[in-house]
């Protein structure tokens, strides 16, 4: 009652200090940006996306969410899935029974903690309703869509009490050790991916129920980590299967610097390659719900998790990770930032005294604001690549989040996807990390010429990813499989093997699914062996060798550019990559790539990036350079071209209009195509002191400090 009472005073003291709403935005019910909070409505917090995602489910959530809500915003609910302030059902207040015994427990004893007593849930078959109990707080407050965050089971657990039931529940028999074997390691993997299944599954039906009920239609999300980061993380969750489970909507794609910046190898090297690493990551994602009809927000995070960076840090990295988001042509919804009041009330880096830190560089809270209002118009049809040959994937597998601990873990590096893929993305092909589990969708691997699969680190599911396969390749398709067959989990107890009775591997049933035999293909040389108006090679080798040794990785594009060649394409090296979307470009020059010329890109341009907006005739792409580009000679008419607020078209007979609102106490620019030279700049009736027209361009810069609360821009001309 005490807290029911405080959060009611707290949300009754803000509701007195809220500014007046911001007026509707017709397009806003396309979500097209949002961001999550676990605060009430602030100055520092506004960025005016389309949705605010309020985060918990705490007894204080109804409070909260009026104040986004009467601020304008659409209102979303989020909360943590395997982690979160859970003690009344960790301490039996939810059941009457104690549940400490169902927190993720590692090999040497240790409960695995987000911090106190926040466990890493196992969660038992009652955990599901539990969740159900905050969320429906949640649709009692009117959320639109509920997203739960974080399905997520260290590799490392599978030693508690609660996980020992459940696999005795699971399996009809005794539980094994997990690091003992590597059948127990798989089989405790499996259990962890479907244990997180079932719990959201009952939530989703909490919601389909809840739907039925009243009449509305709430939607369900999953905001996860890529496949690649979790497996590189050592962590397991149910990704692919999800978006099959009725009440899946789709997925917040968790892609931000502190996932992408994790080292890999590429020409024996290991270190960050952060704009590579995203792009790989963020394509993924989009592959989870290509052809499902899901949906998928690519987050963006201007900060990380990790305080100890400075701001030239973190503003490069978030460069190169929105770039790498903004290649993808078919996402075009963002979450622009989790947690607002880090980005623009944090001080930082937290390794040195407090005295030493500082806030949000003004420069950089332009821009971020700049590229923030640019998201929402990122729905753009027309699209073309200036790249190289595009048309490869690497297929990829949940199991790959199976192979990752004792007592024969796969590459620690996750040399056996990023051996096939940075070798090709380093040369300014955009690879395509291809969902395994998907193939079977109609139209799935409709735009993929040449695939590259490795089953060292991953394994099919089921074999009804073979005879897709098989299919595709005698359409005219060019399978690459790469595997020395060396892999210890080959020998686990599965469908393959029928239960541990044979020596069979799964790349035995593809090759039967392709109609060919290990004796077709010899043991020197990696010819093409004719599938249909296809082909298929085997090359004899570990992929996590293309990654670190140069001559393996000279081999392993020999075999690409022929296969690409027996499709009908052409081979094309490009130091960059360029996609332009309607009137606007995202660009990255490639370091490690083709020594050839930096990519010009010539034309009449803003950089987005670029706080100040300045007209740029030329665009450079150097060895690491990140641009988002908007064309001005594809814009027509006078119109807001960009602004560092939310500036909202207003209808005026003479002269422009625009109500305009930002994060308080920055600095806002907004630019403006026109062809006269205003005789009058005012915001909310008061002349901007900061403007400049330039003539010969017809741009309008008009310059002030943001407010919270909505004003009106007005341009006059006579």
């Amino acid at each position: 009652m005490r807290l029911l009472l405080t959060a009611a005073l707290l949300s009754s003291s803000a509701l007195a200090q809220l500014p007046p709403p911001f007026p509707a935005d017709p397009d806003q019910a396309l979500e097209r940006t949002c961001f999550q909070t676990d605060k009430s409505w602030n100055p520092q917090s506004n960025l005016r996306s389309d949705v605010a995602i309020v985060y918990g489910i705490d007894p204080g959530l109804p409070g909260r969410m009026q104040t986004w809500r009467d601020r304008g915003y659409r209102l979303h609910v989020m909360t943590g899935v395997s982690w979160g302030q859970y003690q009344d059902y960790l301490y039996g207040r939810f059941d009457g029974v104690n549940h400490v015994d169902n927190a993720q427990t590692d090999r040497n004893g240790k409960v695995i903690s987000h911090g106190g007593d926040i466990y890493y849930m196992c969660p038992a078959e009652n955990f599901g309703k539990f969740l159900c109990v905050g969320v429906q707080r949640a649709l009692d407050a009117g959320a639109e869509a509920i997203h739960l965050e974080e399905p997520e089971f260290w590799a490392r657990a599978g030693y508690s009490e609660g996980f020992k039931r459940e696999w005795k529940d699971y399996y009809k028999e005794d539980w094994q050790p997990p690091h003992t074997s590597v059948d127990a390691q798989w089989k405790s993997s499996k259990l962890k991916y479907y244990l997180y299944r079932r719990a959201l599954q009952q939530v989703f039906g909490h919601v389909r129920e809840f739907n039925q009920r009243s009449g509305k239609s709430v939607r369900c999300y999953v905001p996860t980590h890529s496949l690649l980061n979790y497996s590189h993380w050592k962590i397991v969750s149910p990704q692919s299967s999800l978006a099959k489970l009725e009440g899946c909507n789709g997925y917040i794609a968790q892609v931000w610097t502190g996932t992408a910046r994790t080292p890999n190898f590429y020409r024996g090297e290991k270190k960050e390659r952060t704009f590579e690493t995203a792009f790989l990551e963020y394509n993924a994602m989009q592959n989870l719900v290509r052809a499902t009809g899901r949906s998928v927000w690519y987050l963006n995070d201007p900060v990380e998790d990790n305080p100890r960076h400075d701001w030239t840090d973190y503003r490069t990295n978030w460069e190169s990770t929105l770039v790498a988001s903004l290649l993808q042509p078919d996402v075009w919804q963002y979450e622009v930032a989790p947690w607002p009041h880090r980005i623009f009330g944090g001080k930082y880096p937290a390794s040195v005294p407090a005295e030493q830190r500082s806030g949000i560089p003004p420069e950089y809270a332009t821009e971020l604001q700049v590229v923030m209002n640019a998201l929402n118009d990122l729905k753009q049809p027309d699209h073309a690549w200036d790249c190289g040959t595009r048309g490869i994937g690497v297929l990829v597998a949940d199991t790959l989040m199976f192979q990752r601990e004792q007592p024969s873990p796969s590459d620690p590096d996750m040399g056996h996807i990023y051996g096939q893929a940075l070798p090709l993305l380093k040369r300014g092909m955009p690879v395509t990390p291809v969902q395994l589990e998907n193939v079977m969708l109609p139209g799935f691997l409709s735009d993929q010429k040449v695939l590259l699969l490795t089953y060292e680190g991953q394994k099919p599911q089921g074999p009804e990813v073979h005879p897709p396969l098989a299919e595709w390749v005698k359409q005219g398709g060019v399978l690459i499989v790469a595997d020395d067959d060396r892999d210890p989990f080959n020998a686990v107890k599965e469908w393959w093997n029928e239960g541990g009775q044979t020596t069979a591997i799964p790349r035995h049933d593809l090759f039967r699914s392709l109609g060919v035999k290990d004796e077709d293909f010899p043991q020197e040389g990696h010819p093409q062996v004719a599938v249909g108006k296809g082909a298929v090679v085997w090359m004899r080798t570990s992929p996590v060798q293309f990654g670190r040794d140069r001559e393996a990785e000279k081999q392993l594009l020999q075999v690409v550019k022929a296969a690409v060649e027996k499709t009908g394409g052409k081979w094309e090296e490009r130091n960059h990559l360029v996609l332009r979307r309607g009137p606007y470009f995202a660009a990255a020059g490639l370091d490690e790539s083709v020594d050839a010329p930096a990519k010009v890109l010539k034309g009449r341009f803003v950089n987005l990036f670029d706080p100040s907006l300045k007209v740029q005739r030329e665009v450079e792409l150097k060895a690491g350079s990140r641009c988002f580009l908007l064309d001005l000679n594809a814009v027509k008419g006078e119109q807001l071209l960009a602004s560092a607020c939310k500036a909202l078209p207003r209808e005026r007979e003479k002269g422009m209009e625009w109500t305009v609102e930002g994060v308080a106490d920055t600095p806002a620019v907004v630019l403006v195509a026109c062809a006269r030279r205003p005789a009058s700049v005012k915001l909310e009736g008061v002349d901007v002191e900061s403007y400049d027209y330039l003539g010969g361009e017809g741009l309008l810069y008009v310059r002030f400090e943001n407010t919270s609360a909505p004003r009106s821009l007005v341009v006059d001309f006579e």
